[in-house]
């Protein structure tokens, strides 16, 4: 038996063994993933599957197939939906059929990596989906998010998929970005947390080889991307090394301390130098100083724009292969890595350190012994039940003024008005693939499930969530006026459908129907649609209690006219039980901002970690944000002590004060007053979830990390329930001098 069939054999054994059995062309091939996987198949009159010609192409180019990219994705830019695409029961077979071929193909017997996006939940029919990235910063809950990224892995694994496509490492700092809603939130320290529990979910504990349930993450986007200029996409982002460091590398460098199994070159550049091209950040950074062995993915035709600077694809590949990059996605410059070592603009042991890389993923994976995976699907009640847990802790009220919520016994007439009330398929964001019809449940229906018999009920759309079609506002203000309370759903949307125009990597071209974020969906200002405010106006004018409920992608501008207003961000299908059990009291509101929410679009930037400088504000506006990063109202009330410090920790009493048990999320913040650079006003440095009952009194001690204070002399430690709290809040003093 050769030595990389040996399964008994060492990894690395295996590895070089392989390589050293190469030709050029098939190392060269193995670096590529230039198909996307939906034209590699197509069904049959008899509901089966059969490959296509550019699959067998596509093989008979390198002899055999580096990774395949979305065979399983289903969505408007694919064309893939229920009548042609695999669901959860056949994805496996049609994975098993694939590989097969790519197998024979390759002289070696070498298996194809299957690469699918898993944004919040796999991208497949039949997948569970998840809220977002911006609801799960807001749930500050790593551990209930560790368990629903290992739910996901466990579905994509089992239906055949290997590695995991995941956005985790943009911080958001212009809400304005269309893929706001795939950001963690607008702080390092959070994304961090939160990116160590994707890969502990997703991957398992770090071990050599990867369980069957267990997925390897590809960790989006390296680096800096949430902050491009005019939050338009792909732009350049103008970050200096100081910047990209304290706020854009520190979730990358958690991810990888978490062993990470791949991350993926960005769009944007970093002083001046595209991400994919850029060596001092994929090799300096990354693996020599950080000592990443892992693999480099560059996004979808990432290397191909490099060409801009040198002139054409070839070189273009030539460049990003030697700055770092393993495995291109739909390039050109990739398929010419052969001629270019044969040119000399690549050395072969470059070219070599790639292909190991990128087979020693695949050793870990156990595809030469077990190539064509799949196994029994996880329940999918578990992933109802984990995305709606997940909903539920990520509703985050904001205002709640005469405790209009939660909504009283005595209220027995609800009016559920709005273009987001009676609909799930808003909820879902971006990266989400088609749901059969009565998938999810929208508010009013989750209103109507679980509000208090004989409870009346009424509905009225009112308007759509784009244009100035004021024809539906009489009929919503008739059921406001005739009602109890008024429940107005506003909001945005990131569903694509058949007839957007996508660019070649997939973006969007320009929004269509009631499409206002997502990908290549950046705005100019931050409001939502005309017809909107109207509508929120004259419902508010009636007198009747208004509660808003935003269903968003992205923080937009709502004037805080309403009674109550709570965010629910892209909750997922199930959200709209969620947010009823929430504002019927059956569950305390536990959500925490996990970005700023500016009063308007002209004071941007507002996220609160902005540097210490006494500037002024703006004569014809407040420069502070609406609510800030942390905020978030309960039905109870907390009390928090001075803290103390031994140096190493921070700990505080935290006391319920009020008549409810609840939830408060003790955040941990540091001033820096000593230290040999110019500090930021504040930063996160710890935070944690504290249930308590009624009258409950509890010492909470949480860790400090004395490595992000190396340099620092002197430090406010201030521990509240936001960040503008935390400027107020009475501080403990640490001279780390002693």
């Amino acid at each position: 038996m050769t030595t990389y069939r040996d399964p008994a054999a060492p990894l690395d054994a295996r590895v070089r063994d392989l390589l050293s059995r190469m030709t050029l062309r098939e190392k060269a091939g193995q670096l590529n993933q230039r198909m996307y996987g939906w034209d590699a198949y197509r069904r049959t009159p008899d509901g089966g599957y059969e490959l296509t010609d550019a699959l067998y192409a596509e093989t008979d180019r390198f002899g055999g197939l580096g990774a395949l990219y979305g065979l399983m994705r289903a969505d408007a830019w694919s064309g893939v939906d229920h009548t042609n695409g695999p669901g959860a029961h056949d994805s496996a077979a049609l994975a098993e059929l694939v590989q097969r071929h790519v197998i024979r193909s390759s002289r070696l017997g070498i298996p194809a990596l299957f690469v699918e996006e898993v944004p919040h939940g796999h991208m497949a029919l039949g997948g569970t989906v998840l809220p977002v990235n911006l609801a799960v910063g807001a749930t500050w809950d790593p551990e209930l998010y560790e368990r629903a990224a290992a739910h996901a892995a466990a579905e994509l694994r089992a239906r055949g998929g290997h590695l995991a496509l995941v956005s985790a490492l943009d911080i958001v700092r212009d809400p304005r970005w269309g893929r706001t809603e795939e950001c963690f939130g607008e702080d390092p320290y959070l994304a961090a947390r939160l990116t160590e529990a994707l890969v502990r979910g997703m991957q398992g504990e770090p071990a050599e080889f990867f369980a069957a349930d267990k997925a390897p993450v590809v960790l989006k986007h390296f680096a800096g991307q949430g902050a491009t200029v005019g939050g338009r996409n792909s732009a350049e982002s103008e970050l200096g090394l100081r910047e990209l460091h304290e706020i854009h590398l520190l979730a990358a460098r958690a991810g990888v301390r978490a062993r990470a199994a791949a991350v993926m070159a960005a769009y944007n550049e970093v002083d001046g130098m595209p991400c994919s091209g850029n060596r001092p950040l994929l090799t300096g950074l990354l693996r020599e100083h950080w000592g990443f062995g892992g693999l480099v993915m560059a996004d979808g035709l990432a290397v191909d724009r490099l060409a801009r600077i040198t002139g054409d694809k070839a070189s273009a590949g030539a460049l990003a292969l030697n700055s770092g990059v393993d495995l291109s996605l739909w390039d050109e410059g990739f398929t010419h890595l052969e001629a270019a070592v044969e040119r000399g603009l690549v050395e072969e042991s470059v070219l070599d350190a790639a292909v190991a890389r990128v087979l020693r993923l695949k050793f870990r994976l156990g595809l030469f012994e077990r190539p064509y995976g799949g196994g029994e699907l996880p329940s999918p009640e578990q992933g109802r039940t984990l995305s709606t847990d997940l909903a539920r802790a990520s509703v985050t009220l904001l205002r709640n003024s005469d405790r209009t919520l939660p909504i009283a016994p005595t209220v027995s007439r609800i009016a559920v008005l709005g273009p987001q009330s009676a609909t799930a398929a808003h909820q879902l964001g971006d990266y989400t693939a088609p749901q059969r019809p009565g998938t999810g449940t929208g508010v009013l229906d989750g209103l109507r499930k679980l509000a208090p018999p004989g409870t009346d009920i009424r509905h009225a759309r009112g308007c759509a969530l784009t244009g100035d079609d004021l024809s539906g506002i009489p009929e919503a203000i008739a059921a406001a006026a005739a009602s109890d309370l008024a429940v107005l759903v506003l909001g945005g949307s990131s569903a694509r459908t058949p007839g957007t125009d996508f660019a070649a990597n997939g973006a969007a071209l320009s929004a269509v129907s009631e499409m206002t974020c997502g990908e290549g969906v950046d705005l100019a200002g931050l409001r939502l649609g005309a017809a909107q405010y109207v509508l929120l106006d004259a419902v508010v004018a009636t007198g009747t209690p208004t509660v808003v409920v935003l269903l968003q992608g992205r923080p937009h501008v709502v004037p805080d006219t309403a009674a109550a207003v709570l965010t629910a961000w892209y909750p997922g299908p199930w959200g709209g039980d969620a947010i009823a059990e929430v504002l019927l009291g059956h569950a305390e509101p536990s959500g925490r901002l996990p970005v700023s929410v500016p009063r308007s679009a002209a004071q941007l930037p507002v996220h609160y970690n902005h540097k210490d400088t006494e500037y002024g504000g703006y004569v014809d506006e407040s420069a502070e944000p609406l609510h800030s990063f942390g905020h978030g109202l309960s039905y109870t009330g907390f009390a928090y002590g001075p803290p103390s410090t031994d140096g190493h920790s921070v700990t505080v009493d935290v006391t319920n004060t009020g008549e409810r048990q609840g939830r408060t999320v003790v955040q941990v913040y540091l001033r820096r007053l000593i230290t040999p650079t110019w500090p930021r006003t504040l930063e996160l440095f710890a935070f944690e979830g504290v249930d308590l009952v009624p009258g409950e009194c509890r010492s909470v001690t949480l860790p400090l990390d004395r490595d992000r204070l190396a340099g620092t002399r002197t430090v406010e430690i201030r521990v509240a329930e936001s960040a503008r709290a935390a400027l107020t809040a009475v501080p403990a003093v640490l001279d780390l001098r002693v």
